[in-house]
């Protein structure tokens, strides 16, 4: 028998917080005992990464692309990073502004850890991509969240943000497409978030990582582009989303050299740099054909409307998907919270979505359905819905 000495000392840093419902952990530890479950809840889409990028990764390790790179990416990278801001809309860079990441989300926490003092506030949107509130707890610092709402299609407003404001307040993160909800923010509402941002003298974060994949005539105004902006913006993006190369762990951040110096520093502590084989695959991502881009886009829309249309015979609302991969509904009308619907629909129904509670949501209705499964298997998850809405 293996004994275990029990250690009553509290190794744990305070700065760590105790999110004590990890739904996510719970339905993984369900979703393991199941058979043909039909995964909507991550954002990571089935689709591989484009051939002509993942070639461009094998002929670098070939050529032995093994080793580190420049701590802040590979000049030819960051390059084609500037030019490809402002072929969409961005902000002028120079190449020493420019953090290549492992990930976007690595930048996040570099970001925070780089900006934020403790005792600092934070605002972020809520429902919101709920990374941003942990880097501020890492930080020591506070998130704020800003409550948006259904009626407006959980646009993030000035009139919302502005009381929200106090004399600790350093940071306003503005999510452009926002996971979980898929809202695009509209440009007089950037306008007048920019506008906040100077008056107050606060640092934008502008997380545009899913600004290429909007629907419709909806577009994401990039921040760093706005009048007296450039200065006081960090502009996050990377490859995961729009290239579908989640697993290739490569991101950016830009932003103006005196806080480009400091925040690489702590990139360079983090991760040295971003995988060597990653920067080839983006840079081939960069200056290859876009039309992967655009398929992506056409066949997200045509899943997002089956999803749609399947919620509306259920009689299920939900936001106007208006970018990114996600659907955003109220299930508040079968009578049971979202977090049990989760639960229920996991169980009896064998399709994994996850709770809006997981993303800051100030209510237990909504849920996010993630456009990460092809027609025929949505299809089927609408379906499976059906018939355990049935039972409730």
């Amino acid at each position: 028998m293996e004994y275990r000495l029990m250690i009553n000392k509290n190794f744990v840093a305070s700065r760590i917080k105790d999110h004590k419902s990890n739904i996510v952990t719970k339905m993984w530890n369900i979703q393991q005992t199941l058979d043909d479950v039909i995964a909507m809840g991550r954002g990571d889409t089935d689709l591989d990464t484009p051939r002509h990028i993942i070639d461009a990764g094998i002929d670098a390790l070939n050529n032995g692309a093994t080793h580190y790179t420049h701590p802040m990416g590979m000049p030819e990278l960051r390059n084609a990073i500037c030019k490809d801001i402002v072929k969409n809309g961005g902000a002028s860079y120079n190449e020493d502004e420019i953090v290549v990441t492992a990930g976007g989300q690595e930048a996040m926490f570099a970001i925070a850890l780089g900006i934020l003092n403790p005792g600092d506030e934070m605002i972020a949107v809520a429902p919101g991509y709920n990374p941003y509130f942990q880097a501020a707890e890492l930080a020591e610092a506070k998130p704020v969240m800003v409550n948006t709402y259904i009626d407006n299609n959980f646009a993030m407003t000035a009139d919302a943000v502005e009381p929200l404001i106090t004399d600790k307040t350093k940071i306003l993160v503005i999510i452009n497409p926002c996971n979980p909800t898929g809202a695009v923010t509209p440009y007089e509402e950037v306008v007048k978030l920019s506008k906040l941002a100077i008056k107050h003298d606060l640092i934008v974060i502008s997380d545009e990582i899913y600004s290429r994949l909007t629907f419709g005539n909806h577009t994401a105004q990039p921040v760093a582009a706005l009048p007296d902006m450039f200065e006081r913006t960090i502009t996050l993006n990377g490859f995961s989303k729009s290239y579908c190369m989640t697993g290739w762990r490569v991101g950016y951040f830009a932003a103006p050299k005196n806080l480009i110096t400091h925040l690489g520093e702590i990139h360079h502590g983090f991760a040295i740099c971003a995988p060597a084989v990653s920067q080839h695959a983006a840079l081939a991502a960069l200056n290859g054909s876009q039309d992967c881009v655009n398929d992506m886009k056409k066949i997200m829309q045509e899943r997002c409307e089956i999803l749609c249309n399947g919620l509306d015979e259920i009689n299920i609302p939900y936001s106007e998907p208006q970018g990114g991969y996600y659907v955003y509904a109220n299930v508040s009308k079968t009578g049971i919270s979202a977090t049990d619907f989760c639960l229920k629909l996991l169980e009896e129904g064998k399709v994994i979505i996850y709770p809006g509670g997981l993303y800051g949501d100030h209510c237990d209705d909504f849920v996010r359905f993630s456009l990460t499964q092809p027609a025929d298997r949505i299809k089927e998850a609408v379906s499976r819905i059906k018939k355990v809405v049935a039972t409730i």
